[in-house]
């Protein structure tokens, strides 16, 4: 018997490979707005983080102008999915449901996920626009349950950042860390499950 019913992703750096289309703007976006060259290593830091809190951290002005130009400069580049996961995708489909909880808002998920025909294993999709509070608070991915019509036993969330398994554990479900596509490992050792490779999905069966 299967432990599980359903599998929630994330999509940035778990799902598609969206690091350096995300961050590599971003670099240009610092260096517009506050005159300051950053390395990739510490833009990397924000590679978690929703669009507009970003802009906060930042403390740029006219963070809605800002934001939208660093999603036209991202728009520029083109997410790519993780070699292998089509088709870990289609053999984990024929058993198990899928759904997606992530901060990107619709637009952003048509452009790195549409786009890679991968909406089509999706459910559910529980984006930045469906809820007031995001992760790490549990409001998404409890929405996504309540969508599912499952409870808290019956899914897991598979991220690749710290505010993914904070937001499981808030939610009280479990968590399986996509190390293939973190830049964070540290604190992690807490997830239920850590996948080094995409194929360990597998091993939620």
């Amino acid at each position: 018997m299967m432990k599980y019913k359903a599998l929630i992703f994330d999509i940035d750096n778990t799902l598609v490979n969206t690091l350096d289309m995300n961050m590599i703007p971003l670099q240009k976006i610092i260096q517009e707005e506050k005159g300051e060259e950053w390395t990739l290593e510490e833009v990397y830091h924000f590679a978690s983080y929703p669009g507009m809190k970003v802009m906060e951290e930042l403390e740029v002005k006219n963070p809605e102008e800002v934001y939208a130009r660093w999603v036209q400069y991202v728009n520029e580049y083109k997410a790519s999915p993780y070699e292998g996961m089509d088709d870990v995708l289609k053999t984990l489909h024929e058993k198990l449901r899928f759904s997606v909880v992530s901060s990107k808002n619709k637009k952003q998920y048509d452009i790195d996920v549409v786009s890679l025909g991968l909406d089509n294993y999706m459910e559910v999709v529980v984006l930045e626009d469906d809820t007031s509070k995001h992760k790490p608070d549990p409001e998404p991915l409890l929405l996504c349950m309540e969508r599912l019509g499952l409870n808290k036993e019956d899914v897991i969330y598979i991220g690749d950042a710290y505010s993914d398994l904070l937001a499981s554990r808030n939610a009280g479900i479990d968590f399986a860390f996509a190390k293939w596509g973190s830049v964070e490992s540290k604190n992690m050792s807490d997830s239920n499950y850590i996948l080094e490779k995409v194929e360990d999905l597998l091993r939620l069966l």
